[in-house]
């Protein structure tokens, strides 16, 4: 009865109703005929359902974190979470991930994205790319390239990003190689730049120059305005990394002009009211943490140093690190103890979000869910 009395209805009404509704829901009208399979499966709907006028209350939790079972072994596990009244409830069931990283590794491999809706899991060696909301997924292949007898080639950071020129998904991976020698100084490094294209289910290698040395932190890979963002070095000097997924090319922004690179502050790299944001944070290992402020800088005009604001000043508990942002004003933090924890910037207000895990595990990512496809993608 439903079904007919839809298909009654006229048609820019129904592609109206469609569009304003939940992944979930329109996963299972695609079970109603082959007519609406094929709509909703099409690349127009799939980009204005992408595209359509979301609030706060859209977004979604993505946390990965660990279990330590053994002295040297952890579980891995991936919630879905939807959040309500600032709290947060499972979506789906729990994932176990723990194939996915190795025993001593857990604490350094966060989750990558989310770009349209997908987000990319990696161990630097194995990489799944997930789109959260429809448990499509897909397992890329291991990149061909590694290095000489004699060399070692450690990877330093993982990007995602969308190509739309090219209507592409890519993701970017870069390292240094170095000699490595059993009795010697390891040699000098050189970086290695290479990049899978989802459109052609192939890895190839790209040719730069030395780039900066890439400073890795929790908190740093960033897709904002069709560039990843990463942290990087240059002469004792921190910048933000960014690398242009359209062009293919590598350019570095300043950081705020009071900002000094020391052992006494980290960074984080988030969204927060569509603004690139920086959050300098005291070191985690500082006794004296607790003392310690926590500013939140703000580029009022993307790639432009000098438009860095000093947003806001916060005095949170002992932190980890920072990992998101939520309803753009719930800073999201992973505490010492391996807690996850919220701070209302309107309110100062501190709140436990009773989800925990191994200390340093921890990685979140706020994501609107879509449609977007994974081609040959499996079911979870």
């Amino acid at each position: 009865m439903v079904n007919g009395s839809i298909m009654k209805l006229p048609e820019d009404l129904v592609f109206y109703i469609l569009l304003r509704c939940p992944v979930k829901s329109l996963m299972r009208f695609k079970g109603i005929s082959k007519a609406w399979y094929n709509f909703i499966q099409s690349a127009t709907f799939i980009n204005l359902h992408l595209n359509r006028i979301t609030t706060i209350e859209d977004e979604f939790i993505l946390f990965k974190y660990s279990i330590k079972e053994e002295p040297e072994e952890f579980k891995n596990v991936l919630s879905f979470l939807s959040g309500h009244n600032d709290a947060l409830n499972p979506l789906f069931p729990d994932i176990d991930v723990s194939y996915m990283t190795s025993n001593c590794s857990c604490t350094f491999f966060p989750l990558i994205g989310p770009c349209n809706g997908l987000i990319a899991l990696t161990d630097s060696i194995t990489i799944i790319l997930i789109n959260p909301a429809t448990r499509n997924f897909r397992l890329l292949p291991p990149s061909p390239f590694g290095c000489p007898k004699g060399f070692h080639r450690s990877v330093e950071e993982f990007g995602l990003g969308f190509d739309s020129i090219a209507n592409d998904y890519k993701v970017v991976r870069l390292s240094e190689v170095f000699w490595d020698p059993p009795n010697d100084y390891p040699g000098p490094k050189e970086s290695k730049v290479d990049m899978y294209d989802l459109s052609i289910d192939s890895w190839r290698e790209l040719d730069y120059e030395q780039l900066p040395l890439i400073y890795w932190v929790p908190c740093a890979e960033t897709f904002y305005k069709e560039a990843v963002h990463w942290f990087a070095t240059i002469d004792l000097s921190m910048v933000i990394l960014c690398f242009d997924v359209c062009t293919e090319t590598f350019r570095n922004m300043k950081m705020p002009h009071t900002f000094i690179f020391d052992n006494e502050q980290y960074c984080g790299l988030v969204i927060l009211s569509e603004s690139l944001t920086l959050i300098c944070y005291p070191n985690p290992i500082s006794i004296d943490q607790i003392q310690e402020l926590t500013h939140i800088w703000v580029m009022k005009e993307y790639g432009v140093s000098e438009s860095w604001i000093l947003k806001d000043t916060i005095r949170p508990p002992p932190i980890e690190s920072p990992l998101d942002v939520w309803k753009n004003n719930l800073l999201l933090f992973e505490s010492k103890s391996g807690l996850l924890i919220s701070y209302n910037l309107n309110s100062d207000e501190v709140k436990e979000l009773k989800l925990n895990g191994f200390p340093g595990s921890l990685s979140v990512k706020v994501y609107k869910e879509s449609l977007t496809s994974i081609p040959r993608g499996l079911k979870l």
